[in-house]
């Protein structure tokens, strides 16, 4: 959901998700600050009961997978975030050829790189989806991710639950 306020002097704020923790941070920027706005088309939700990442757009579905999340120890968080990056992965075979950076951070670990962002990525280990393996990012099997990150745009909105 996207708020904006016009001030007497005809400036246009802009309430923004901030992207740290805790998650669900929000804050006001001013709409002249931004380099440009851009609409995205549907959204990613990520289950964490059934295990499953399906990509929508509008009401149609347009790509699932099943996945693997955090373990109990260490959850995936639940919440409303959106892709904050695209990386194509070097030299680290246990994220996969790709990753998502996305506006979550994990709930126990802070100490993680990145201070505990909440990574869509592929997996050297695939035996393991779907299941809860994870120390809180989302694991998808590598051809999965490869099409994910084909298909999907940055600022795409994710619902996990």
């Amino acid at each position: 959901m996207l708020l904006s306020a016009r001030l007497p002097s005809g400036q246009t704020w802009l309430q923004i998700e901030v992207p740290g923790r805790p998650n669900g941070r929000r804050g006001w920027v001013a709409q002249g600050a931004l380099e440009s706005a851009h609409a995205v088309d549907g959204y990613l939700r990520i289950d964490r009961a059934t295990l499953r990442a399906t990509l929508f757009r509008g009401a149609r579905a347009v790509f699932s997978a099943p996945i693997g999340v955090g373990k109990a120890s260490t959850v995936t968080p639940a919440g409303h975030f959106y892709v904050m990056e695209k990386l194509v992965t070097v030299n680290a075979p246990a994220y996969g050829p790709f990753a998502l950076g996305t506006s979550a951070y994990a709930p126990t670990l802070n100490e993680w790189p990145g201070g505990g962002v909440v990574g869509i990525h592929g997996t050297n280990e695939p035996q393991l989806i779907p299941g809860r393996p994870s120390h809180g990012c989302i694991r998808m099997r590598n051809a999965d991710i490869t099409r994910l990150w084909a298909t999907i745009a940055l600022g795409t909105p994710i619902e996990i639950r």
